[in-house]
């Protein structure tokens, strides 16, 4: 109570000064919160370009087509694709989902034929069974992701835009973006009710052959259609998914200035609550150099605390940010590809670098300021 009733020099309440300090410590962690997401978006924009599995592969898809739902290829161009030179196996994938546009819950189904996507993808069964899969018509194996935000598991039954699977597993994959997909047999979704799809897939990706040039490859592909029924566009992976997320790539990098704005902030509140800290203790610091520390002592104490409390609050923030991405499953998409928000140790410590960076930066001024303070008007100081 004796501190509540006390005043400073001033003669206002300290109380508030408490108050303030209090405020700004779960300001900076909310800063640092923003500032982690944001970066986790980024960072996921960055797996998505760095998936190893991107060199050697191709996306075969319809010219002047750029939806998924509006790319249409006659299923028999297989048999081209096959015989080009350089071409080592190809995956025909039909894509289905409830949405085009950029959106944070988007479905993905991409139909396939099983005993393709068993060698083509990368997949370890979390729970169920790939056998399922091949054996029965609408069977669906579901991304881990997808099965966390929507509650699904072996057994349950989920319906988009009136195509109904039945869950037979759960899958892992080293690409946090493939958890996002769900995966059904390619004839069942070709002949699901409302899409019109028999004999027809969305695009072709091809695994490339040891030594083969994806450049000619991709040549020699669309030139075999060039005259056909539908002329086709033949990308890298890589090259594919980053023109389709292109719009939205823009967002990630303008979204990254509002992480910019956050750090500064930081910087801002960790410097001033510093500095009010050393108003208050200005008596204190006078009592300790006449007791003997040295101004180079004072200096080190308020650095010391200033670090704490950045150090402190950004390591908070960036925890609950971290845990937040790592176990919401959140994911940004468009035009089916998924963009995963990724938690990383790279990530993590970033966040942590950030934060003892500002928070060096926002206390050498307050610590100076507390160094070289005039003994005597100090301790003459209420």
């Amino acid at each position: 109570m004796a501190y509540a009733t006390a005043h400073d020099d001033h003669g206002a309440p300290l109380g508030w000064r408490r108050w303030l300090y209090s405020t700004n410590h779960k300001d900076i962690g909310t800063l640092y919160i923003v500032f982690a997401f944001v970066a986790g978006v980024d960072e996921g924009m960055a797996r998505l370009s760095r998936n190893p599995e991107n060199d050697r592969s191709l996306i075969v898809f319809q010219k002047y087509r750029f939806c998924p739902e509006t790319s249409r290829l006659p299923e028999d161009y297989a048999k081209t694709i096959a015989k080009t030179p350089g071409v080592a196996d190809f995956l025909p994938v039909l894509v289905f989902m409830n949405n085009c546009g950029a959106t944070i819950d988007l479905v993905v189904i991409h139909g396939a034929p099983p005993l393709k996507l068993r060698s083509f993808r990368n997949l370890t069964m979390l729970s169920g069974d790939f056998a399922a899969f091949e054996r029965q018509r609408d069977a669906a194996l579901v991304g881990r992701r997808v099965a966390e935000r929507r509650g699904l598991k072996p057994g349950d039954t989920f319906t988009v835009n009136q195509v109904t699977v039945h869950v037979v597993g759960v899958f892992a994959s080293p690409s946090p973006a493939e958890e996002n997909v769900i995966y059904t047999p390619l004839s069942f979704l070709q002949y699901a009710p409302g899409r019109n799809s028999v004999g027809m897939v969305t695009q072709f990706e091809v695994r490339l052959a040891a030594g083969a040039d994806p450049a000619e490859v991709s040549r020699a592909i669309d030139e075999a259609f060039r005259a056909d029924r539908v002329p086709t566009d033949t990308r890298g992976k890589g090259v594919f998914e980053s023109f389709a997320v292109g719009d939205l790539g823009e967002i990630v990098a303008l979204a990254n200035y509002v992480g910019y704005a956050c750090v500064a902030l930081v910087l801002m509140l960790v410097s001033t609550t510093t500095m009010m800290a050393v108003q208050d203790r200005v008596k204190e610091h006078a009592v300790l150099q006449t007791l003997g520390l040295t101004q180079y002592h004072v200096f080190g104490l308020v650095l010391i605390e200033s670090l704490i409390l950045g150090f402190v609050g950004g390591a908070v923030g960036a925890a609950a940010a971290l845990a937040t991405l790592q176990w919401s499953g959140l994911a940004l998409a468009t035009e089916g590809i998924n963009i995963t928000f990724a938690a990383s140790g790279t990530l993590a410590a970033t966040a942590l670098g950030v934060a003892l960076s500002v928070a060096m930066l926002a206390s050498v001024l307050p610590a100076a300021h507390a160094a070289r303070a005039d003994i005597v008007t100090s301790l003459r100081q209420a």
